[in-house]
């Protein structure tokens, strides 16, 4: 960053991820002007309700400068239009850190995955939350004057015209609050105008909980304008959350989401519930139609805001929604918990376990409505953020089994990669005799659907829940049964499928043991404890072998995962199973030659170890054991 001091006012470059988002805002979103004065009426709101919040503890701040409201001014000889609050107000440094930085992580990498359309696209900037620099989409340049606190000397103006830099310095300022200051470029004059202002307030701001007031000429008995001017409230300023359901239109329902996201586009359904008795509270609560874009960083900011009795209190309310959930946007106020409460107050408080209880219950509830009965839509939520859901389990306890029967995977029933198949949909279609769900933990979907494991199941008409998201062996640690219904996974030593063969095959596959005692045992004796176990498989079809884990050993998925996080992982000891029924096993089982025999090993193994982890220990060994199988045949 790049700084020219002269007294108190300086010169600083812009971050350079700020720089692209600007030419984002100037560039992309022509089609959309007007959304800056929602966004910018929607920061004057914030300032106010924090204003609120602070002065629970100290009233002396709304010293001098009458009841909250929101003021828009605008002058056509100069070309501004002037958004001005009365609100908490901005410190220099606050200046510094909201309006010249995104402090955001990953903020550059998404910048530069953003494709040429992706980057047309209005939504993308409302995942960033940054609903200040929607004002240059209609100014040249924007002046912000603001100040915090108690003394006039605390004022900062900040100046930019969105080209790389800004200014700020020290100024006196009478008033608490900010004003912000457009200079309107040629596409912007259409707001210059007090009936196109009124219309964006009424569309956009109507629910805001404080006034919105505008400068109007005072009309005389006649009703004719006269030179007189006076504030005049637009909007309803009533909090939406307390009025009847019955009163809300749909349109206002996703305008005031917009208002507490910002995001642009439109909630994909949402719940506004009343609740009277053990507790005494009203909720409203957002599923979005897409996920943020940094929404696999578990310290992703909760999306809840939470009142007390219409008092802001804070922004992010963790405490009131579980980690799995943090996709939902909205609010929770509570006629219950003291108005001074504190984020460690609110962590131990009886009240606020109730509420998280409550308000996880509704969206599970939410999530389970859309799921029975709008299946395309339900698909649409899952693809979106269907990966956090699986969080679930694991943290949840009391729900899991409500999670459960929300996830969605892949299957062997069809050949597309879409994870539409829930664990009920499975039970309903299970085999006659079948008392497991059986499933495959892999790296991705075509790995999983060419594995071995599942020749035995193809044969069988048994169907197999593919799971092939990194996060879904993990998973399966914390899922043990669904509806009464065990998991199995097919990679594991305790498959058994002999129920569903008939008493002649079982007798034959006993023979077969028998024969191969000798194989099996010249197997043992030549890789020692390289495995666990050697043994006969009639689970395969054209595969010559694999290997497998034993039950209550960690999975190869498991241990992959662990180890790309860079931590110390104990050596997976695997049971190698042979196939009888292979030609190259037969091969191997009627070699004199122990050398050739250990090189025959050695193929089987290294393609069993290939095919379950992508990788072998030693490749230079099974290369020679190849390389003098193919000299000798």
């Amino acid at each position: 960053m790049s700084e020219m001091a002269t007294k108190n006012k300086e010169t600083r470059g812009f971050q350079s991820e700020v720089k692209q988002l600007l030419n984002l805002m100037v560039h992309s979103l022509y089609s959309n002007k007007e959304i800056f004065l929602r966004e910018l009426i929607s920061n004057a709101s914030d300032a106010s309700d924090k204003l609120r919040f602070r002065a629970l503890s100290n009233p002396e701040l709304y010293q001098g400068d009458g009841d909250l409201k929101v003021k828009l001014s605008f002058d056509k000889i100069t070309n501004t239009l002037t958004v001005s609050d009365n609100g908490i107000g901005m410190s220099r440094n606050d200046v510094i850190e909201h309006l010249g930085t995104i402090a955001k992580s990953g903020t550059s990498e998404f910048f530069s995955n953003l494709s040429e359309e992706q980057s047309k696209n209005s939504q993308l900037i409302g995942q960033f939350g940054v609903g200040f620099y929607s004002a240059f989409i209609v100014a040249d340049s924007v002046t912000v004057r603001t100040r915090s606190g108690l003394s006039s000397n605390n004022g900062v103006e900040w100046h930019s015209s969105g080209e790389g830099e800004y200014t700020i310095e020290n100024i006196i300022k009478e008033s608490r609050g900010t004003d912000v200051i457009l200079h309107m470029r040629e596409e912007g004059k259409e707001f210059l105008n007090e009936w196109r202002l009124r219309e964006v307030i009424s569309k956009y701001s109507d629910h805001i909980s404080i006034p919105v007031c505008m400068m109007t000429k005072v009309k005389d008995k006649k009703g004719q304008e006269t030179e007189k001017t006076e504030w005049e409230q637009i909007n309803k300023a009533q909090a939406l959350w307390t009025r009847n359901k019955s009163d809300i239109k749909e349109e206002e329902y996703k305008e005031f989401y917009k208002h507490v996201s910002h995001d642009f586009s439109d909630p994909m359904l949402w719940s506004h519930n009343r609740v009277e008795g053990k507790n005494d509270y009203t909720s409203l609560l957002y599923i979005p139609s897409k996920a943020p874009w940094d929404m696999m960083n578990r310290e992703h900011k909760s999306g809840l805001k939470l009142y007390v009795q219409r008092v802001f209190i804070m922004d992010d309310a963790k405490q009131l929604i579980p980690a799995y959930l943090r996709f939902v946007r909205g609010l929770i106020d509570s006629n219950d918990l003291p108005l001074n409460v504190s984020r460690e107050i609110l962590q131990d408080n009886k009240v606020t376990q109730s509420l998280r209880s409550a308000c996880t219950k509704r969206i599970l509830a939410l999530l389970e409505n859309l799921a029975n009965n709008d299946a395309e839509k339900y698909q649409k939520f899952w693809q979106e953020f269907g990966m956090v859901m699986k969080e679930g389990p694991a943290e949840d306890l009391v729900n899991k089994e409500k999670i459960a029967g929300l996830l969605r995977f892949s299957s062997t029933k069809s050949d597309s990669s879409k994870q539409t198949v829930g664990f009920l949909s499975y039970i309903d279609r299970m085999k006659e005799g079948q008392d497991k769900i059986y499933y495959l933990t892999a790296d991705n979907y075509v790995t999983a659907k060419s594995s071995p494991h599942l020749e035995q199941f193809h044969a069988k008409g048994i169907e197999v829940i593919l799971m092939v998201n990194r996060i879904d062996e993990w998973l399966m640690n914390h899922l043990t049964e669904f509806n009464g219904k065990k998991f199995q996974s097919i990679t594991k030593s305790g498959l058994d499928l002999s129920q569903f063969d008939d008493k002649t095959k079982q007798e034959k596959h006993k023979e077969t043991e028998e024969e191969f005692k000798s194989v099996i045992e010249r197997i043992k004796e030549y890789l020692g404890d390289r495995v666990k176990e050697v043994r006969i498989t009639f689970k395969l079809a054209t595969t010559p072998a694999v290997v497998v884990t034993d039950d209550f050993e960690m999975g190869t998925q498991m241990s992959k995962l662990l180890e790309s996080a860079g931590q110390e992982v104990p050596k997976v000891k695997y049971i190698f199973e042979i196939n009888p029924k292979n030609e190259l096993v037969k091969c191997m089982a009627d070699e004199p030659d122990e050398r050739i025999f250990s090189y025959w090993v050695e193929v089987l193994l290294g393609q069993a170890m290939l095919t379950e982890r992508g990788s072998i220990e030693d490749p230079s060994k099974f290369l020679v054991a190849i390389n003098t199988l193919i000299v000798k045949t």
